[in-house]
């Protein structure tokens, strides 16, 4: 390691330091909760709690009064500010433990913006009225955004988290193909989220009322008279099996070209959840979406895409096998 190298990862507050790999665990962890409780939102269809105001809550910061609708908008609001706030003492607490050019500082940063981001969408939907029972169009594509800055955020906080705990900067120039196929990976597994939060929707919207599945309800959602949220829904299926079946090969192949105990480690991991997710879409599907379900869903969806940035992080993070042909880490610059 050069000298500069060894100057930014010289801590500048030891107390700072203890703390900031903890803030960063917790506030991945804290933000995990906040996005189930925003599904809980939009199952009970309590998005349109507060009106179509927003930030304030009814014109108000603290309404005059409370339906059953606007205690869960008003506290998934709340819990959303909380994340901010712990965004905002991540960065300051960043600053305070690393020197200049830490990589603590960047994730901090970035954590932060996309938190910000993530908000303006939530605000978004409420001022256009995206909420509820709306069918719009424009609701699952403004949805599927919502689901892909909510997995970019969690990416982020984990890197943070990881940087924290000193852990190396990560980096993709000369890592030749085991680069272009984890970007390869994670932007399928991003496509498969976002089409996953489409099909919830028209899940919630468009659920048949006779309890029809399978080829019924394909049939239902290409009818002329379905919406284009109806005709994405057998989208995400599709998609998410062949998305899988590509995942489990990026977990094999970097397990063959970078080994090591930690990529061996979250290469399992990968496959056993991408093995749950499977089950849990087939069981969601003929259980017709209950509510129970589509959390559970939901929460092997953020650990899928957790676990795939670790594997991603832990494989290009480790020296390749020997005539793989891609550079070793220590003769990058």
């Amino acid at each position: 390691m050069n000298l500069s190298g060894t100057l930014r990862a010289l801590p500048r507050s030891a107390g700072a330091a203890a703390w900031l790999p903890r803030l960063a665990w917790a506030a991945l962890i804290y933000n995990v909760l906040v996005i189930l409780w925003g599904a809980v939102v939009r199952i009970t269809g309590a998005g349109a709690g507060c009106g179509d105001h927003w930030p304030l809550c009814d014109g108000r910061v603290v309404p005059h009064s409370f339906t059953f609708e606007r205690i869960i908008e008003y506290s998934h609001r709340l819990t959303s500010g909380a994340s901010g706030l712990l965004a905002l003492a991540l960065v300051a607490l960043a600053f305070a433990a690393t020197r200049k050019g830490h990589p603590a500082r960047f994730g901090a940063l970035l954590s932060l913006g996309l938190i910000v981001l993530e908000g303006l969408v939530g605000g978004i939907q409420v001022l256009l009225g995206l909420t509820a029972t709306s069918t719009d169009p424009a609701r699952g594509f403004v949805q599927g955004i919502h689901l892909a800055n909510t997995f970019a955020l969690l990416g982020a906080l984990l890197l943070t988290a990881l940087w924290a705990s000193g852990s190396p900067m990560l980096r993709l120039r000369g890592q030749g193909r085991a680069a272009t196929f984890s970007v390869i990976g994670l932007v399928l597994l991003l496509i498969m989220g976002m089409a996953g939060a489409v099909t919830a929707l028209g899940d919630l919207l468009f659920l048949p009322a006779d309890g029809s599945v399978g080829i019924s309800t394909v049939k239902h959602d290409f009818a002329v008279t379905a919406s284009i949220i109806e005709n994405l829904r057998v989208v995400h299926p599709l998609i998410s099996i062949l998305g899988a079946a590509y995942l489990a090969f990026l977990a094999y192949w970097l397990r063959v070209q970078r080994p090591s105990a930690e990529v061996t480690r979250w290469s399992s991991a990968l496959w056993g959840v991408l093995a749950l997710q499977i089950v849990a879409g087939f069981v969601n599907i003929a259980l017709r979406a209950p509510a129970w379900m589509q959390l559970t869903h939901l929460l092997l969806a953020c650990l899928t895409w957790l676990i795939a940035v670790m594997l991603v992080y832990r494989a290009l993070t480790t020296a390749p096998r020997v005539n793989s042909g891609v550079t070793p880490l220590g003769q990058m610059q």
